[in-house]
């Protein structure tokens, strides 16, 4: 079962990276750093994941157990994350009431 965690992490970063080098509008540069927090908040969950565990709750005759650290790390992910996006996307709109435009090749051009 934790194969499928790990292909879907790697397809999602994939395509992330993928849209990340050949985008050059800024928005869609956003979505696809996006996409990319998104497969690696899937690979945090998929650590803490245990088959057959249980509540981090220490009970007599309980082996396994599930691990709340990566998850509360996943947590903090999304929180910053959310940050980082709303800085991207107030700086896109920035960039284009400035220079109308959020192709970032035409923007390299202009001078000033």
């Amino acid at each position: 079962m934790e194969i499928y965690f790990y292909i879907t992490v790697m397809v999602l970063f994939s395509i992330g990276t993928y849209g990340l080098l050949t985008c050059r509008n800024m928005i869609k540069m956003t979505i696809c750093m996006n996409i990319m927090e998104a497969s690696l908040l899937v690979f945090l969950v998929s650590l803490g994941f245990r088959e057959g565990g249980d509540y981090p709750i220490i009970r007599p005759g309980v082996q396994h157990y599930v691990d709340p650290l990566p998850h509360a790390f996943a947590l903090t992910a999304i929180v910053i994350g959310a940050s980082i996006t709303a800085v991207m996307l107030a700086f896109a709109i920035k960039i284009y009431k400035r220079y109308g435009t959020l192709d970032i090749n035409e923007i390299r051009g202009l001078k000033g």
